[in-house]
């Protein structure tokens, strides 16, 4: 399947019940008041954080490629009573109306394009959107495989009319050349006697810090700074990276 339509039905239903990792807010925060406004979330899924940076008066705007998690992000903003502003588009084909001071992805999100091609359409687009005197950051990690114990392993919870909610991980491949992970996914929802169940890959391409490097000169962006996620410089051998990029001179 496209990767873009990867968090669409089912698993986006499924996705905040199930959700392992919820996103601090304050870091992106931090980065919005010392850049400054308007500010654009890639990847912006259904609000976390980008409703609670609006709630903290920010002028946060967002885009996602999966219509069915902006519903659901546009129906939690009406009912915290928070006007938010977002596009469905794909972030490797961003065409959006007004350009911005910041730009970010809250968390690796950036690993969900499946190739280089695609991270340098979406590079080029962040360039295209990005004020000359603004700033955007892309946190990037290496993913490690799954644990053979953890492959068939069921995660659950609850929704809220009682139905039955499970995650697990079927089958995985690791391709070192290509830098992409495949993990099938299989999600599903059981309520009585009513089922359903759908597999999908899972793709995460990674970068190591010279390549994604290069790929941001080739957008026309210069790396500023290359971070840990606490924002301390990062190491040589580092796997979690924060890359500040700004618009080549």
């Amino acid at each position: 399947m496209d990767p873009a339509d990867f968090y669409s039905g089912i698993v986006a239903e499924l996705y905040r019940p199930l959700k392992s990792v919820s996103q601090d807010p304050e870091p992106y925060a931090a980065f919005i008041r010392q850049v400054g406004e308007p500010t654009l979330e890639l990847g912006c899924g259904d609000g976390d954080p980008l409703l609670e940076l609006r709630r903290r008066g920010l002028e946060v705007e967002g885009v996602d490629s999966s219509a069915d998690m902006l519903e659901r992000l546009r129906r939690r903003a009406d009912e915290q009573g928070l006007p938010a502003t977002v596009f469905h588009q794909r972030m490797e084909a961003l065409h959006l109306p007004r350009r911005y001071r910041a730009i970010f992805l809250a968390g690796p999100t950036f690993t969900l394009l499946p190739d280089d091609t695609t991270a340098l359409a979406a590079l080029r687009g962040i360039r295209a959107h990005l004020a000359d005197d603004g700033a955007a950051l892309v946190p990037l990690f290496t993913p490690v495989p799954t644990p053979a114990e953890q492959i068939g392993r069921v995660r659950t919870a609850a929704a809220p009319d009682g139905a039955e909610l499970r995650v697990s991980v079927v089958a995985e491949h690791r391709d070192e050349t290509a830098r992409t992970q495949t993990t099938l996914l299989r999600y599903e929802r059981h309520h009585g006697s009513d089922s359903s169940v759908v597999e999908r890959p899972w793709v995460l391409h990674w970068y190591s810090r010279d390549e994604f490097e290069e790929l941001a000169r080739t957008a026309g962006l210069a790396v500023t700074a290359v971070t840990d996620p606490h924002g301390k410089p990062a190491h040589a051998d580092a796997t979690d990276l924060h890359f500040r990029l700004q618009v080549a001179a």
